[in-house]
């Protein structure tokens, strides 16, 4: 699903965000990314979506070389990834089900698809019953959920996360990824950006670990 082969970028100026970075992450494996602020998480994520592009090595997402990939094709990679944002990034002016719809209707699918589609996505994470509320009125649990059902409405093989417990309690966190894992245990290849590690060390899944731009760990969280 993801391949990084000896991945750098480096920004304006010299800066090297990753060094060298290779790892396999195969259809339907769920994994976290960690590291220290400024480790590379965000650039790694970024890369992965072409909100940047690799200044050397080689990404492949399902197979698909990204260097290959001009301007046009980068609107149905990003179709095919899902992405959920610490900040939420919800539309405050627009109810919870517009919110969601949101990604259905920039593709042009019929109203009564949209309509049973944005419906079972707030199903599986529990707000079916607020389509109507605004986002402001509900609690930062409850915004991320909408961020969730916004990213998986589309239905895509991979859903990226970037720190989305970062502004929860333990508690709301672990609910947040027990959705994930729902949507992993159906075959969605899920990677999660966190520093969190005392609740990554509660879940059973491989943790790649970033320092200063460089993949230093691969494996369990426990491991040394």
């Amino acid at each position: 699903m993801i391949l990084f082969d000896k991945v750098s970028k480096r920004y304006p100026g010299g800066q090297e965000a990753l060094s060298a970075i290779s790892f396999h992450l195969k259809p339907g494996e769920m994994a976290f990314l960690t590291g220290h602020s400024g480790a590379g998480k965000s650039s790694l994520l970024k890369l992965i979506t072409l909100i940047e592009r690799a200044s050397g090595g080689q990404i492949l997402i399902n197979g698909q070389n990204l260097a290959r990939l001009g301007r046009r094709g980068i609107p149905p990679l990003r179709r095919n990834i899902g992405i959920i944002f610490q900040d939420y990034r919800l539309l405050h002016d627009r109810t919870v089900f517009d919110n969601v719809a949101l990604p259905l209707i920039i593709t042009g699918l019929q109203r009564r698809d949209v309509v049973r589609r944005v419906r079972a996505s707030l199903d599986m994470v529990g707000l079916l019953n607020k389509e109507k509320r605004y986002p402001i009125t509900l609690s930062g649990g409850e915004q991320q959920r909408i961020g969730i059902a916004r990213a998986v409405v589309n239905k895509p093989p991979l859903l990226l996360a970037d720190e989305p417990t970062g502004n929860l309690d333990p508690e709301l966190s672990r609910e947040i990824m027990g959705l994930f894992e729902l949507f992993n245990q159906v075959g969605v290849s899920v990677l999660i950006a966190s520093h969190d590690l005392e609740l990554i060390s509660q879940l059973p899944y491989r943790v790649l670990t970033l320092d200063k731009g460089r993949l230093i760990h691969d494996g369990e969280v426990t491991d040394s």
